[in-house]
């Protein structure tokens, strides 16, 4: 008796843009991913890591196209691939949040890169200077009154920290924060006489994409009480985006809270004086 075999059960096929838009979206993660070690460990010049990222960027979106393209052949020939689309979105958006807010935020913010506490005369660069000539990095000379005129009106609060404490003092609460935030010290100078200017010089980072920006700190007597002057000055781009005014303004209320709850030096108490006494006998 001759056995009857049934047809293998036949699925739809997966859409070919499906699989596209999720591959797009991959090998743009990837992409991301390499621009940002590129730039943190230095494996290229900026430009080429700006390419990479960018580049990234633009196959993120071609993947989000290819993605819509799926989505409407699969409603019309009813293929499979929605859950290659559905991931392929989902990577797309984590790739491109950030860029979107760091667009937005450049409508918003003025186009300037150096930030100080004071314009009239800025904290110099110093040994940050030779950091600073490379192709496409920014002066190490302050950007100058059109820049501060921006910030004063963008960023109104960014002022030299006045403090009641000794420059010493200061120098050191200002240098123990500049350790605990792990900014690069290039120079660090304590005060000494007969001008008891105390300076810093350090490389700060971005946390995304990790971009050097350069700090600059000054410390300097005000009679028995110190005065502290930050500028932060983004080594490339002509825009920061805010990330200068964010680190100083930062570091200026770590400051002042650090000396405002310090709690003052006990002085040792001198040992109790101990009489003799008189044995009857």
């Amino acid at each position: 008796m001759a056995r009857r075999f049934s047809a293998p059960y036949q699925s739809e096929p997966v859409s070919s843009l499906a699989s596209w838009a999720r591959n797009l979206a991959v090998f743009s993660l990837v992409a991301v991913l390499g621009s940002i070690i590129i730039v943190r460990f230095d494996f290229l010049e900026m430009k080429p890591a700006l390419a990479t990222f960018f580049g990234a960027l633009a196959c993120a979106g071609l993947s989000i196209l290819v993605g819509l393209a799926a989505f409407v052949a699969i409603w019309q020939n009813g293929s499979r691939g929605m859950s290659r689309i559905l991931l392929a979105l989902l990577i797309n958006a984590m790739i491109l949040a950030y860029p979107v807010y760091l667009a937005l935020q450049y409508r918003k913010l003025p186009p300037i890169y150096d930030v100080t506490t004071d314009p009239i005369d800025p904290p110099r660069f110093e040994a940050l200077s030779r950091l600073r000539t490379g192709d496409g990095a920014n002066s190490p000379v302050y950007a100058g009154l059109y820049s501060a005129e921006q910030q004063r009106l963008a960023y109104p609060d960014i002022e030299t920290v006045e403090l009641e404490v000794p420059v010493q003092r200061a120098y050191e609460v200002t240098l123990r924060l500049v350790h605990k935030r792990k900014w690069l010290v290039i120079d660090e100078r304590p005060p000494q006489f007969p001008r008891r200017i105390a300076r810093i010089e350090a490389v700060a980072r971005t946390p995304i994409m990790g971009f050097r920006e350069d700090v600059s700190i000054r410390v300097m007597p005000d009679g028995e009480a110190s005065r502290v002057d930050i500028r932060s000055s983004s080594r490339y781009f002509e825009s920061d985006l805010g990330s200068n005014a964010a680190r100083i303004t930062k570091l200026i209320d770590e400051i002042n809270d650090a000396v405002d709850n310090a709690k003052p030096v006990k002085k040792p108490q001198a040992p109790a004086k101990v009489q003799a006494k008189t044995v009857k006998k």
